[in-house]
């Protein structure tokens, strides 16, 4: 079943033409990746499908509905949260202060029953201060529930921000390139944490840089370059494919 359908989508920067009629699919259970070499516009793309963008024409469903020319937090509730390439937590903030951000999509009580100490709004607060200590843990970073964001260690963070994300209950999760700058213990982690993830019924999108990661983790990817899909298929197909050698290894012939 698909979950996401990105038709025909175009985005220009002036003369610049970022997107150029891209369309792709994601399924329901899907791991799928997009790649592309630098400047192929695969950031340009996310932040389309998550409202930073305005796209130029062209549709992008989630679950049936529209999403396109909807601000962030409509998107956000409508179930795609994502990542960032350049992490983007609160520095100041806790561990479990930074996912209790992320619940905000997902609670009901406003200031007024916040003042009165509201039944129903301390309620609401227990089951996020829960769900967020769940959270923590099931990235594997409970014990740093107290810590300030910015003295974990950059594996970590990126955790805490996939805990974030979570915590606004999504059916599509998207991280822009969670494994930059992991050592290679901390990408084998983060390869199984998604994993399960899947596992649990989320579906997710990334984009990332390490191809062999790609290739081992992902069902299925889409190859962007110059702002154009070139392929989206299965991971073995991509790798045979003459336009995706020549993307990526400048090889004119193949083309």
């Amino acid at each position: 079943m698909s979950l996401l359908t990105v038709s025909g989508v175009n985005k220009a920067f002036g003369g610049l033409k970022a997107l150029s009629e891209v369309s792709l699919t994601v399924e329901t259970g899907d791991i799928y990746g997009v790649i592309g070499p630098n400047g192929a516009g695969k950031t340009t793309l996310f932040n389309a499908l998550t409202g930073l963008y305005s796209i130029d024409s062209g549709t992008i469903t989630l679950a049936g509905e529209r999403i396109d020319g909807r601000p962030p937090h409509a998107v956000l509730k409508r179930g795609l949260a994502r990542t960032f390439q350049n992490i983007r937590l609160f520095g100041e903030m806790t561990a479990l202060e930074n996912v209790l951000v992320g619940r905000h999509a997902r609670t009901r009580s406003g200031v007024f029953g916040a003042v009165l100490k509201l039944a129903a709004t301390r309620r609401e607060e227990a089951e996020s201060l829960a769900r967020a200590h769940a959270l923590l843990e099931r990235v594997g970073i409970a014990r740093h529930a107290g810590r300030m964001a910015r003295h974990l260690s950059y594996g970590d963070q990126r955790r805490l921000e996939i805990a974030r994300a979570l915590a606004s209950e999504p059916t599509l999760l998207a991280l822009d390139e969670p494994a930059a700058g992991m050592n290679p213990g901390e990408r084998t982690a983060l390869v199984g944490l998604l994993r399960q993830l899947r596992d649990d019924g989320l579906t997710l999108l990334l984009i990332e840089h390490d191809v062999k990661l790609v290739m081992g983790l992902c069902s299925r990817l889409a190859v962007l370059d110059y702002g154009q899909r070139i392929f989206e298929g299965v991971p073995d197909a991509a790798s045979r494919d003459p336009r995706v050698v020549a993307a990526y290894l400048g090889d004119e012939d193949a083309a």
